[in-house]
């Protein structure tokens, strides 16, 4: 079957800062494409969509630039765009313009960053309208406590088409668990809204067993179901929980007593079906 990881990085600090690492120098260095197609092939995986870092549109013209240049690795592109400026589609649409922008399958803003409320300010709210209409996906990353306005948002603005990163981070070992389930289920409850089984591992406390995520990769399972689950491994970021390898280890287990079907879709069949990919042949990168 054909995997697609849904959700890495790739960025270099020398050229942006990116203050959110401020806290974790492992992550502090460049990561480029020959390093992601070593260690995506090294775990199994033929594709991948690359996703925003920085709150920049200077940056998403570089993810495709590599997009160009790799098509055979990089499917997708999920970019930046101001979602507060009053020329949003006009952004996009030189997005889409440029070489690569055949590649740009979607946009994020790190709400977690964000005050709870940012998606329910009038001119948030208007911005993504003007994303819906141009037939690209979201990205929602989130807080727990943003939980309840992700479902406002996807209910006000239902004709989009929504993707919960990483599980709006489960309080893995901690408090807030049913709190959490709880809301998950009210966003799974929408149907144009599907969940990436993304950064897990990195919510495992310190020194505690990495098993202690494959409940939250269950629950989210249980309430998207495969049809609206994708794969995404959050490398390199991952890496302070566990190489490729063993990221790619876990979604197996987690998805072990599917039937083939439904491990195709969490695979790669939902995330072509939600952003709407073309996929290329395989190449070998040489």
């Amino acid at each position: 079957m054909t995997v697609i990881d849904a959700h890495v990085h790739l960025w270099d600090p020398s050229v942006r800062p990116y203050r959110w690492m401020a806290d974790l120098p492992r992550l502090a260095r460049r990561y480029d494409s020959r390093q992601l197609h070593d260690a995506a092939r090294g775990a199994g995986v033929e594709h991948a969509l690359l996703v925003q870092a920085a709150s920049g549109e200077a940056e998403t013209h570089e993810l495709l630039d590599v997009a160009a240049a790799v098509p055979w690795l990089v499917v997708g592109v999920i970019g930046w765009v101001d979602l507060t400026a009053s020329d949003v589609s006009d952004r996009i649409a030189a997005l889409r313009a440029r070489l690569g922008g055949e590649r740009l399958v979607g946009l994020r803003h790190q709400v977690e960053d964000e005050p709870t409320d940012w998606l329910d300010r009038p001119e948030v709210r208007r911005g993504l309208r003007a994303v819906a209409a141009t037939g690209l996906a979201f990205d929602l990353l989130v807080r727990p406590d943003q939980i309840p306005s992700a479902v406002r948002l996807v209910d006000d603005v239902d004709e989009g088409r929504y993707v919960l990163d990483h599980g709006a981070k489960p309080p893995i070992g901690g408090t807030g668990w049913d709190s959490w389930r709880t809301e998950i289920g009210a966003l799974a409850q929408r149907p144009h809204v599907s969940v990436k089984l993304s950064g897990l591992l990195t919510q495992v406390p310190h020194g505690q067993p990495l098993a202690l995520a494959g409940p939250a990769a269950g629950v989210l399972l249980d309430l998207f179901g495969a049809e609206r689950t994708a794969f995404g491994s959050d490398w390199p970021v991952s890496t302070l929980a566990a190489p490729y390898d063993q990221v790619m280890a876990f979604t197996h287990g987690v998805i072990a007593d599917l039937d083939p079907a439904e491990q195709r879709a969490v695979l790669g069949g939902a995330a072509t079906r939600v952003y709407g990919l073309a996929l290329p042949p395989v190449d070998g990168g040489s």
